[in-house]
């Protein structure tokens, strides 16, 4: 599943080619993806003019006076900018086909998922999607830190992987940069979140944001099914040093890293490095 530093390349891919512009139509290929498609994307975007495109955890919002269209990419799906009349392939699911801006050229903004985990809603003006409501601050911003994790950690028995994943604490950090975060800040990911010490989480926030921060530069993680909307794909991928790599070498000492199942997902570490 793409998560946030891949995500946040879409946005970033995006923004210059769809904000301003102002949407001529709509086409839904199929009434549903994960849930249905609401009737106000059809019947309020078209005419609209996007005025800046967002993110929210994994969500992306596409802004316009009338309201936001929201998406979420699911396990495969891919957003692209393509010339107006590009042949239509499987799984392209939505057109939202934009006017020519200042450049003349008309574009359409295709939405493809395979799998159709992904979404297409709706927010109305001056309010919060359901989806959106109740999720912890943005990784990247100054509102989370380790004295934020220290706080919400206290009493929690839960594996510490498992609390950084949990969207209510800090949103986007996802299998992947759990792992390598965890890794870098050398620390167990079977350690209960409870028994962390506040030193320990303001070193595990750090890495948080560095590792997304690095990701985002480099253009994501290439997932097998993520495209970013320039068809190159991701390269941190290439860079590693524990997710996906149980029973190979630890980078730093040497020893064969561990790998388990935490809270249903697969995860890496190293018995010496990580304690």
């Amino acid at each position: 599943m793409p998560e946030l530093p891949e995500v946040e390349t879409t946005r970033r891919g995006l923004a210059p080619h769809v904000e301003g512009r102002r949407v001529r139509t709509v086409t839904l290929r199929r009434p549903d993806l994960r849930w249905p498609i609401p009737e106000e994307v059809r019947d309020l975007l078209p005419g609209q003019r996007i005025d800046a495109v967002r993110r929210r955890a994994k969500y992306l919002l596409l802004d316009t006076d009338a309201g936001s269209a929201l998406l979420h990419l699911g396990m495969s799906g891919s957003l692209r900018v393509l010339p107006a009349g590009t042949p239509v392939t499987a799984h392209d699911h939505v057109d939202i086909a934009l006017d020519g801006g200042g450049s003349g050229s008309r574009r359409v903004l295709r939405f493809n998922d395979p799998r159709r985990f992904g979404c297409l809603l709706w927010q109305p003006p001056g309010t919060v999607h359901e989806l959106l409501q109740g999720l912890g601050p943005e990784p990247l911003s100054d509102a989370f830190d380790g004295d934020h994790l220290f706080a919400l950690s206290r009493g929690r028995k839960a594996p510490v992987k498992t609390f950084l994943m949990d969207q209510a604490v800090v949103v986007g950090v996802g299998n992947i940069y759990a792992a390598e975060a965890l890794f870098a800040a050398g620390i167990s990911p079977l350690r209960a979140a409870g028994r962390v010490s506040r030193e320990r989480y303001r070193a595990l926030a750090g890495e948080v944001k560095r590792i997304l921060a690095y990701a985002i530069e480099r253009g994501g993680t290439t997932l097998r099914d993520f495209i970013s909307p320039d068809g190159a794909p991701g390269y941190f991928e290439l860079e590693l040093l524990a997710y996906g790599r149980g029973g190979e070498p630890c980078p730093r000492c040497g020893r064969p890293l561990k790998q388990a199942a935490i809270g249903q997902r697969t995860t890496a570490w190293c018995p010496g490095c990580q304690r």
